[in-house]
């Protein structure tokens, strides 16, 4: 049997993952990213969600950059996004995105990452992990060649799904009363598109048309908004609801095929009723699932909403956010979505990146240490990827000084960061 010591183990090539694995390797740690799929990007490619929101506030104040804004660069350069913009969705809420080639992604991501020196290991399942104490000391996974053992220093947890803890025995938040989890999203590629017709149809024409969709069990959700693909006339769209726990296997399967189904309505009815969409068609389906939420680690610190309100600045802040919640409903076709305010931002504390009991794994992406309002904020991938830079920073900073990631030298890693480009006020 196989067995690997790296230094630092990233579980989940996601961008969360891809972006804390850049960060350790270019800080000079020995850096080692697992994925499931033959590619990087997790959602963004995966499920092709096909455009990056919540960069700005809603007075246009960027408060991510980094090594996110490093991959925005480098999607501009190949051609695959436009850069920074502004629309308004169908829904009527007006928005910052980044629309980019979910294809040219992942091929940018190689080469960002391949670059920093961090080795990649693709189509790796997660078998168990073995902890001692407070330290996980192992990590087995299933890869073509059979279980492979790896014994890292220090553990990032990128999965989305937070497998790895799962495995370890780490606690995780509960839902409420009265709470559900956010559902699931089946992406799919449409077009042929006449840009300028679809572009013309007014806003308030457009939801009439999402609501008459809904009430003909053609559309899942009263949305009809797209992310359009650089040099095409095909966009990626989020118009499918699928409730499910993401951590159940037949649930997932289930919900795989009730993604499916609801992509082929919705396109059906896109070409039926949609100006500009008559010429279109169905052209793929993403490989995956787009999963809004499921565990959620119990961390040194749970992030509130009231905490997002009051735009409350930690002391060990490692990232700021400006997204609203946004909330998806399990059930319905609706969407509750709460703005902040023209320039409001908030921290992200580093504390809800490290989970409770453990002093050497650290969490990167959705499944921080938060609420589920507050998790219906900081889940989006501009912010994953600012926390990806913070964690794969600190673990290579532990290392160096020989310590663990509870005792995290705080003012070094916000030096490091700001010098490395993240927007740290």
């Amino acid at each position: 049997m196989t067995t690997l010591l790296p230094e630092v183990l990233v579980v989940g090539g996601g961008m969360g993952g891809a972006v804390a694995a850049i960060a350790a390797a270019r800080a000079g740690a020995e850096t080692f990213l697992v994925e499931r799929q033959g590619f990087l990007g997790g959602a963004a490619t995966a499920a092709a969600v096909g455009q990056f929101v919540g960069w700005e506030t809603a007075a246009g104040r960027r408060v991510v950059a980094g090594i996110a804004e490093e991959i925005v660069g480098r999607l501009v350069a190949l051609g695959a996004s436009d850069g920074h913009a502004r629309f308004t969705m169908s829904t009527g809420h007006v928005m910052d995105r980044v629309q980019y080639d979910p294809e040219i992604l992942k091929c940018a991501l190689d080469a960002m990452v391949t670059e920093a020196g961090a080795r990649v290991l693709f189509h790796a399942a997660l078998l168990d992990a073995e902890r001692a104490g407070e330290t996980i000391v192992s990590v087995r996974l299933l890869t073509k060649a059979g279980p492979w053992t790896l014994r890292p220093r220090m553990v990032i947890d990128a999965s989305g799904d937070l497998d790895l803890l799962a495995a370890a025995g780490a606690a995780f938040l509960p839902l409420q009363e009265g709470e559900t989890a956010q559902p699931a999203t089946a992406m799919f590629r449409f077009g042929p598109i006449d840009l300028d017709a679809f572009a013309a149809v007014p806003g308030a024409e457009l939801a009439a048309l999402a609501r008459q969709g809904v009430a003909e069990g053609r559309l899942a959700r009263a949305a009809l908004h797209g992310s359009f693909i650089q040099g095409t006339r095909d966009a990626w769209f989020n118009i499918s609801r699928i409730a499910l726990d993401a951590t159940d296997p037949l649930a997932l399967s289930a919900a795989e095929m009730e993604g499916r189904r609801q992509a082929l309505a919705a396109a059906s009815f896109l070409r039926d009723r949609i100006p500009g969409c008559a010429e279109g068609r169905l052209v793929a389906l993403a490989p995956v699932l787009g999963v809004r939420e499921s565990r959620r680690i119990a961390g040194r610190h749970v992030l509130t909403e009231a905490e997002l309100r009051a735009g409350h600045v930690f002391p060990d802040r490692i990232a700021w956010g400006a997204y609203p919640m946004d909330i998806h409903p399990a059930k319905g076709a609706g969407l509750q979505f709460e703005e902040f305010g023209d320039d409001h931002a908030y921290a992200i504390p580093f504390a809800s990146l490290v989970p409770d009991g453990l002093d050497n794994v650290l969490v990167a992406g959705r499944g921080i240490s938060a609420t589920h309002k507050a998790h219906a904020a900081t889940r989006v991938m501009p912010t994953v990827m600012a926390m990806g830079q913070a964690a794969g920073t600190a673990a290579a900073q532990a290392l160096r000084g020989n310590a663990t990631l509870a005792t995290t030298d705080l003012p070094r890693l916000q030096d490091r960061l700001r010098r490395d480009g993240a927007i740290l006020p």
